[in-house]
């Protein structure tokens, strides 16, 4: 019967408190004011490893058009799939393929593609603010990623400036008079509260077990109860035990949050913030009770006297930052660098995208102004970004569903070469056949995204870098 009750009120509020339309319900809380949504990259690509500055701009500014389209305004802030960043330095391929060049080449810094797209913010983990080696154990354990950190490090020159996760710093890696962009940093001690597999909210045994379903539909009616016990050994799930505890889980981040601004403004006379971030498929879908602490979370920083919940964008209007930093290169995945994304077992995907990232660069740049070949230029853009998602490279690497990944990188590597001999032939004038025409009508058909890609986005750099 809950599950029932549950179903049916969530299918009555998609369908009449909004319209079937999410994004618009989104868009109507972001303009009362309530939130502020970021845009990311547009097929989540992970920018640091994308070989050319031309990859990373297009899925930026797709990612920026995409965001205008659906809420009829530029975006602010930007989230870095996988809190992924890279510096301005003089970079070359980690993987060897046919035309890699013999010599490294001065990239940008993914902050300044963000600046030159009017993207005022962005977000890291706390261990690139600390601007430690986040590489370790994983580069002595993958050749290329250790050549990758060799490249970087004898390069990075990091200030010595005193840093912390609760106050809001600028970047500029490129050494130029240019915009720099604000980074908010992950706060650990909040942070673990939720993450944590072994002492995080999520793991409490009231709460729903996620892998234990009752076939044939797949409902859930059993509770975590010891997190170790077998699945046959879980315990009845407790609606009313479950509400008490997401509370009292909610009270106690409430009060954290507090002792932590506390200690910071005690310690340094300083106001602090505490940035607070977590993947949105945790909220519902691995922690079905996380939505309804989320509410009583927020209620709670309402109602505290000394506890202000505030968007990056507001803040930034109050207390603009002061003081530049440099960043390492790194991210918030396994290891603090490029590991799940490049490793023994991703590295052929790369060899993959590479080339077609360089081809992409001169189809553009050839045939960006061709009338004949439009259609099938944009066709090969969307082939492109959907190569380049990062998922591929994580759901290979985590063994969650690696066929599935593998096939995809496969399916749009192949497709990529293929529309590109397509538009060859219809450049040189040549008629393509019916079976290479419905090809392309397929292509559009499943891979239907992304209207407005444009071409020229590959073509040049808005502003490439000067030595």
């Amino acid at each position: 019967e809950y599950w029932y009750r549950f179903f049916r009120r969530t299918l009555t509020d998609f369908r009449e408190r909004y319209q079937s339309d999410i994004i618009g319900a989104f868009r109507e809380l972001q303009e009362a004011g309530h939130i502020e949504i970021l845009t990311s990259a547009a097929t989540h690509g992970y920018l640091p490893l994308l070989g050319t500055d031309e990859a990373v701009q297009a899925q930026v500014k797709q990612g920026v058009q995409t965001y205008k389209r659906l809420f009829g305004r530029p975006p602010r802030g930007f989230w870095l799939p996988e809190c992924a960043y890279r510096p301005r330095y003089r970079w070359n391929y980690p993987v060897d393929f046919e035309g890699k060049p013999q010599e490294p080449w001065l990239r940008k810094g993914v902050e300044e593609i963000l600046a030159e797209n009017g993207i005022e913010y962005f977000f890291i983990d706390s261990h690139l603010l600390k601007g430690g080696e986040a590489v370790g154990v994983y580069a002595e354990r993958f050749r290329p990623l250790r050549e990758l950190w060799e490249q970087f490090s004898t390069q990075y020159r990091p200030e010595e400036v005193e840093k912390s996760p609760y106050q809001v710093y600028l970047v500029n890696s490129s050494g130029e008079p240019k915009p720099p962009v604000a980074v908010f940093t992950r706060d650990p001690r909040t942070g673990i509260q939720v993450w944590s597999a072994d002492t995080g909210y999520p793991g409490d045994e009231y709460y729903l077990e996620f892998h234990k379903k009752q076939p044939p539909g797949g409902l859930r009616y059993w509770r975590i109860s010891r997190p170790k016990d077998d699945l046959g050994k879980k315990q009845p799930y407790e609606l009313a035990r479950a509400f008490e505890r997401i509370q009292e889980h909610a009270r106690h981040f409430v009060d954290l949050a507090h002792q932590v601004l506390r200690e910071y403004t005690d310690s340094t006379g300083q106001n602090g913030i505490i940035t607070a971030m977590y993947d949105t498929e945790l909220y519902g879908h691995w922690w079905f009770e996380g939505p309804e602490w989320l509410y009583w979370v927020r209620r709670g920083m309402e109602a505290h006297p000394e506890i202000q919940p505030i968007t990056c964008g507001r803040y930034l209007q109050m207390a603009r930052p002061q003081t530049v930093v440099q960043l390492p290169e790194g991210s918030w995945g396994e290891g603090g660098y490029h590991w799940v994304w490049l490793n023994e077992w991703t590295e052929w995907t790369w060899k993959r995208i590479y080339p077609a990232e360089r081809e992409m660069v001169r189809l553009a740049r050839q045939y960006g102004d061709h009338p004949r070949v439009q259609t099938i230029l944009k066709q090969i853009a969307r082939e492109l970004l959907l190569l380049q998602s990062s998922d591929w490279q994580f759901l290979i690497s985590t063994w969650s569903a690696r066929d599935y990944a593998e096939l995809r990188v496969q399916w749009h590597a192949d497709r990529f070469q293929m529309l590109v001999a397509l538009l060859e032939r219809v450049a040189r004038g040549d008629e393509p056949t019916a079976e290479e025409w419905g090809a392309l009508g397929e292509a559009e058909e499943r891979d239907d995204i992304f209207r407005d890609v444009e071409p020229k986005w590959w073509a040049q750099l808005d502003y490439p870098p000067s030595e």
